[in-house]
């Protein structure tokens, strides 16, 4: 199927994105306060800007299609399952290291077609790092002004293996899949610590191959990015190696995940 008649969108998405992201940085200059959210996590006043900068605009671009954000109000699944078509967005991917003030945070607008991601842009508005990606178009990365450069995954030399690893939610579960990895190998394993969707980006860009997520994560972290490591020639597979779908469900919660270069590999048997 062609997706090529949501080409006109990417580049207003992409305005808006970094329109959004200088939204947040506005708030990041300040001596910003932090709220918990019910499920207790960090929520700022850049999330709430970004979510009315993007709303308000992809309303005014596409009023008809849905749109599905970190920061909406719950939407119940007897409505959402009537749409083949939704915009899903997460303002402020990283809050946590929003409030670290490291950096590494983006914006993640998706565009999902039938349960998949068809479009994504990530921008990282400290660094001006862009990736974007439309089905079928292959994936895409810009620095500041710099020319764009298509990007693509890397091939596995399991001998040399590289992992991206949250910078903000290590646990035993990868510490134990680290532990392995080194143990089946021989060699230990290149580690990448950074925050947010950027570690879905590396694997896309080649610089990882994988990103083990054994923890919770909700469908708008991954969707933009997921759309993103696909045009590069990988994927974002569940522990059986399904790929992950979208607003397929009651919960938006994701299963534990493999953000992976390429799905030949079975990431599984270090578990």
């Amino acid at each position: 199927m062609s997706y090529q008649y949501y080409y006109e969108y990417l580049e207003f998405v992409i305005a808006v994105a970094k329109t959004a992201g200088t939204a947040i940085m506005q708030v990041y200059a300040t001596d910003f306060e932090v709220i918990k959210k019910e499920d207790f996590s960090p929520l700022t006043q850049a999330d709430i800007a970004a979510h009315q900068v993007i709303v308000t605009a992809l309303s005014k671009l596409t009023p008809h299609i849905p749109i599905l954000s970190e920061e909406s109000e719950v939407i119940p699944y007897d409505t959402r399952k009537a749409w083949q078509t939704y915009w899903l967005i997460d303002p402020l991917d990283g809050t946590r290291e929003f409030v670290k003030r490291n950096g590494e945070f983006t914006v993640n607008i998706a565009l999902i077609d039938n349960h998949v991601p068809v479009m994504g842009v990530v921008y990282a508005p400290v660094t001006e790092l862009l990736y974007f990606s439309l089905h079928g178009n292959g994936a895409y990365k810009q620095e500041k002004s710099k020319p764009i450069q298509k990007i693509h995954c890397k091939l596995l030399d399991i001998k040399q293996p590289v992992v991206a690893v949250s910078r903000s939610h290590a646990d035993r579960r990868i510490q134990l899949f680290l532990q392995n990895l080194q143990d089946r190998t021989g060699v230990m394993p290149e580690l990448i610590n950074v925050g947010s969707s950027l570690k879905i980006c590396l694997v896309a860009e080649g610089v990882a191959d994988v990103y083990p997520r054994l923890g919770p994560t909700s469908e708008w972290d991954t969707a933009a990015g997921h759309c993103i490591l696909k045009e590069a020639g990988g994927d974002i597979v569940d522990e059986t190696g399904s790929a992950l779908r979208y607003n397929s469900k009651d919960s938006l919660l994701n299963p534990f995940f493999f953000a992976v270069s390429s799905n030949e590999y079975d990431w599984t048997v270090y578990l």
